[in-house]
C-alpha cells in the first residue's frame, strides 16, 4: 500500500466521526491559539514600555533613593538642593540639565467635572525635553513661573479629553486641593505602556507650586539628568556621583543613599523582566496544548477500539503492522496538525485586537514553535492508539464483538 492510500484511508477515517474529530482538533487549536496570543500579549506589553523608557532618550540619568520609595521616606535624601550642586559646570562640565521631581496624584476639577490624574508632576522646565515631553497645543511654563511660584500647569491628552471635552483647555483654571491652576499647554500624545499605565494621564507644573500645594517641602522624588549627549552618559554618571557622594547621607546600613539608573540600563532590566513573564506566560498556555494531547490519545484509543474488526480483516488481507501503524499515526498527526493549523488562523485574529489593553505583538518564532509542538503531541499521543492497533492479532480482531 503506498503512502497516499494511507493518507486518504486516515482521512476517511477523521471523516467517519466528525464530530469527535472537530471536537478533538478544537482543543488543540485552543492551546495553539492561547500559547501565541498569550506570548504575543507578554511581547507587546515589553514592546510598550520599553518603547516609553527608550522615550527618555538615550542620554537621561535618574537619580533617586535607594531605600525608601521614591525618596520620601529617608531623612536627609535627594532635595532640591542636591539637585543644584549637580548642575555644576566644574564638577559636572558634561551634564547638560538637571530636573528635580516630586510626583504624587491628585484630582482636578473643572465646572462640575473632576478627575483623578494618576501622576501630577513638579519640575522645572527642562524636564519637558529631558523626559521627552513635547507639546501639541500651548506653551511649556517658564523659569520665572518655576521661581515665582506660579500655579500654572500643562496636561496629557487624556486629561485634556475627560476634563476638557470639546473645550479648548488653554487658559482654562482647574482647581487641585483647594488651588486654583491655569492650564498654558497641552502635552503631545504618548504611546501607552501595555494597559499598565497610561503615559498621558499625567499633569506637570512648576515643582515649586507643587510642593506648596500637594506634596510639602519633604525630600524629593528624583532627579532627572540629561548628559549632553549619548556617548557622555558614563561619564556624567561618575561626574555625578562624586557630587552624591558628598552630598547625599549613607543608608543605616553604610550602603550609598541614592542609585543611579541610566535609560539602557531600565531598559536591560526591563527586558529580563519581560522575557520571565512572557515565558511564564507561554508555560501556562503550553499546560492546554498538553491536555488537547491526552484528548487526542482519548480518542485514538477508541477509534482503535471501535475498529478492531477492520483493522483485523486489513490484516487477514496482508496488511502489515507498518501500514497499520502510519494509518492510526498520520489520523492523530492530522488531528494535530489541522487543529494546531487552525489555533494559528484564531491566534492572528485576535492579535489584531487589544488584548486587557494591550496590543499583542506575535513573533514568527512562536507561531513555528507552537505548530510544531501540536505535530509533536499527535504523533506521541498517537503513538500508543497506533501501537496497540498494530499489535492486534488477526484471529482476536476478527473475532471481536
Amino acid at each position: 500500500m503506498s503512502f497516499g492510500e494511507i493518507i486518504r484511508f486516515a482521512l476517511r477515517g477523521l471523516a467517519a466521526n466528525k464530530l469527535r474529530s472537530g471536537l478533538t482538533m478544537l482543543g488543540i487549536l485552543i492551546g495553539v491559539a492561547s500559547v501565541i496570543l498569550l506570548v504575543a500579549v507578554g511581547n507587546g506589553s515589553a514592546k510598550a514600555v520599553a518603547d516609553r523608557i527608550s522615550a527618555l532618550g538615550t542620554n537621561t540619568l535618574t537619580v533617586s533613593t535607594s531605600g525608601g520609595r521614591g525618596g520620601t521616606t529617608t531623612t536627609g535624601g535627594l532635595t532640591l538642593k542636591v539637585a543644584d550642586a549637580l548642575d555644576d559646570p566644574v564638577l559636572a562640565p558634561d551634564v547638560k540639565s538637571v530636573s528635580p521631581l516630586v510626583s504624587t496624584s491628585a484630582t482636578m476639577a473643572y465646572g462640575s467635572t473632576s478627575y483623578d490624574v494618576n501622576s501630577f508632576v513638579g519640575s522645572t522646565p527642562s524636564y519637558f525635553t529631558a523626559a521627552n515631553y513635547p507639546l501639541a497645543s500651548g506653551a511649556a511654563f517658564s523659569e520665572d513661573d518655576n521661581a515665582q511660584g506660579r500655579r500654572v500647569v500643562v496636561i496629557g491628552q487624556t486629561v485634556a479629553e475627560e476634563m476638557f471635552p470639546g473645550v479648548d483647555p488653554i487658559g482654562e483654571q482647574v482647581t487641585v486641593s483647594g488651588a486654583l491652576f491655569t492650564v498654558v499647554g497641552v502635552l503631545d500624545e504618548k504611546s501607552s505602556s501595555g494597559g499598565f499605565q497610561d503615559a498621558n494621564d499625567v499633569a506637570i507644573a512648576p515643582i515649586t507650586a507643587v510642593r506648596q500645594v500637594l506634596t510639602g517641602y519633604g525630600a524629593i522624588n528624583s532627579i532627572l539628568v540629561e548628559a549632553a549627549n549619548s556617548k557622555m552618559v558614563s561619564t556624567v554618571q561618575s561626574e555625578i556621583t562624586v557630587i552624591l557622594n558628598q552630598r547625599v547621607p549613607t543608608s543605616s546600613s553604610g550602603t550609598a543613599g541614592y542609585t543611579v539608573r541610566s535609560a539602557s540600563q531600565l531598559l536591560e532590566t526591563q527586558t529580563e523582566t519581560a522575557d520571565t513573564f512572557t515565558t511564564l506566560l507561554g508555560a501556562v498556555a503550553a499546560i492546554s496544548l498538553l491536555v488537547g494531547g491526552i484528548g487526542i490519545t482519548n480518542i485514538m484509543l477508541v477509534t482503535v477500539t471501535e475498529r478492531t474488526r477492520e483493522i483485523g480483516i486489513r490484516k487477514a488481507l496482508g496488511a502489515p503492522r507498518r501500514v497499520i501503524l502510519t494509518q492510526f499515526l498520520i489520523e492523530a498527526t492530522l488531528l494535530s496538525f489541522i487543529g494546531g493549523g487552525l489555533g494559528v488562523a484564531a491566534a492572528l485574529i485576535g492579535a489584531n485586537f487589544k488584548i486587557v489593553g494591550v496590543t499583542p505583538v506575535v513573533v514568527p518564532s512562536s507561531v513555528i514553535l507552537a505548530l510544531s509542538v501540536s505535530v509533536v503531541i499527535g504523533l506521541f499521543f498517537g503513538g500508543l492508539p497506533a501501537a496497540r492497533a498494530a499489535r492486534l492479532r488477526p484471529i482476536d480482531a476478527l473475532r471481536y464483538e
